[in-house]
């Protein structure tokens, strides 16, 4: 800020992934929030106990401990199946995707079993299934079918420590 490489501007900064700034940037966050003009920090994560990125130093958050503890840590819940499915179900009317109740129930179970950000993700390659068979409505065999043909992080990450030395370095 002094050097003029940055200003801070009054208002809401929301930063996700937080884990993945290094000491320069959280250096910086604790000069803006001391400035009269502080912005209201949002941060978020979803690491625990991590290294702080570009050093050895560990850190609950991947957050430098004079950081955190100027922060309000909000814990969060899972959403519940119920959730999930809500949130699947107007996901895909906004993406104009008509899904089968069954299908609808397959996805969020789904995405109870890996990420909501994946089974959100299953949408697209079910609908163009559907619509490869001739159907304009997404069913629980599509939803089954995508999933079969793609993985999810957890599960790639499997595959690679399950494969050793089967991938390029």
């Amino acid at each position: 800020v002094e050097q003029g490489t940055a200003e801070i501007i009054p208002g809401v900064l929301s930063i996700d992934e937080v884990h993945m700034l290094d000491l320069d940037c959280f250096a910086y966050l604790n000069r803006a929030l001391e400035s009269n003009l502080a912005p209201i920090v949002i941060l978020a994560t979803n690491r625990g106990m991590c290294d702080i990125y570009g050093t050895e130093l560990r850190s609950p958050h991947g957050i430098p401990v004079d950081l955190l503890d100027r922060c309000l840590i909000i814990r969060t819940q899972p959403y519940t199946l119920e959730e999930t499915t809500q949130i699947i179900a107007l996901r895909a009317e906004t993406e104009g995707v008509k899904l089968e109740d069954t299908a609808l129930s397959a996805l969020a179970e789904v995405a109870a079993r890996t990420s909501l950000r994946y089974g959100i993700q299953m949408l697209t390659p079910s609908s163009i299934l559907s619509k490869a068979g001739g159907r304009e409505t997404v069913s629980a065999q599509d939803i089954k079918d995508a999933d079969t043909l793609f993985f999810d992080a957890k599960a790639s990450a499997r595959l690679i420590l399950e494969s050793g030395d089967g991938f390029l370095p």
